[in-house]
């Protein structure tokens, strides 16, 4: 497969940059600074020609982290940062003075799963600072854990049918317990209907299971959302460091590999693997 690939899910931190709050809980071998010198002899193993840094906290210091070090690594064409959605008029200022200055910035993410209201989206002041994304073209990256954050995507949607929206980690299928597809299915059927909303094939090692995690076992739910979404809303992302709890980078992406090559044609790997992330986030 000598096709780009696009790693659209790469994270690093640094402890004494910001708070980085949920690696307090997170396993132990997560409990350390993560920078982009480490992952280059596996990627340049996988065959990832291309990256995207997204958010790993929320705060405007782990954006300022990830600009940086984009800029001392050409591979990566791109930053998904963060943006108070709480407060519409900073959040309008920040895009105005920084983002349209930033062309590495290129999408927005809010740790949503870590907030006590699934329905967190909803609410009003974000909905408008999520407005403003879309007349600017940013798209938002969805980190959901649970039927109801795909309800509330859903619902988001009709608000602002314009925003564009990636579920990453396929939204957490339901892979450990072997179900097909149960209520992540029927949901994720109904969001696939509208075209502004896309799925990240990613973070799948830790979805599963460390034991559990195979192209066998990943096949069925990356075959689904292919059958809805189609070859054209679906790209790929390695969720290094988060993804070592599963397998390291190198199988992780042969893993995402081999199935896609079981599933679709050449060109429609290339999409998949690359032209689609590209488009997704406005990179030329």
């Amino acid at each position: 497969m000598k096709t780009r690939i696009f790693d659209t899910h790469v994270h690093i931190w640094d402890r004494s940059r910001t708070s980085y709050t949920w690696l307090q809980h997170a396993d132990p071998n997560l409990q350390r600074n993560f920078d982009l010198a480490e992952l280059e002899p596996s990627r340049t193993s996988a065959g990832v020609t291309d990256g995207i840094l997204v958010q790993a906290e929320n705060s405007l210091a782990d954006t300022k982290l990830m600009l940086e070090a984009a800029r001392n690594f050409k591979w990566i064409k791109g930053v998904v940062g963060w943006l108070p959605l709480m407060n519409t008029v900073q959040t309008s200022s920040l895009i105005d003075d920084e983002w349209q200055k930033q062309p590495l910035l290129v999408g927005v993410r809010h740790l949503i799963h870590d907030e006590p209201d699934d329905r967190w989206l909803l609410q009003t002041d974000v909905v408008n600072s999520l407005e403003l994304l879309a007349i600017n073209k940013i798209p938002f990256d969805v980190v959901g854990i649970n039927a109801q954050h795909i309800k509330t995507v859903l619902e988001l949607a009709n608000k602002i049918p314009s925003l564009k929206m990636v579920f990453d980690h396929m939204n957490q299928p339901p892979i450990q317990t072997g179900q097909l597809f149960g209520e992540w299915g029927e949901w994720m059927k109904a969001v696939a209907k509208n075209q502004n909303l896309y799925v990240k094939l990613s973070g799948l090692g830790t979805t599963a299971g460390k034991h559990n995690f195979t192209s066998e076992t990943i096949k069925p739910y990356v075959q689904f959302v292919i059958e809805h979404f189609g070859t054209g809303r679906i790209f790929c992302g390695g969720d290094w460091p988060v993804s070592l709890l599963g397998k390291d980078y190198i199988n992780t992406w042969n893993i995402y590999k081999q199935v896609l090559r079981e599933l679709l044609s050449e060109p429609e790997i290339d999409d998949v693997l690359y032209n689609n992330a590209s488009k997704f986030y406005n990179i030329d």
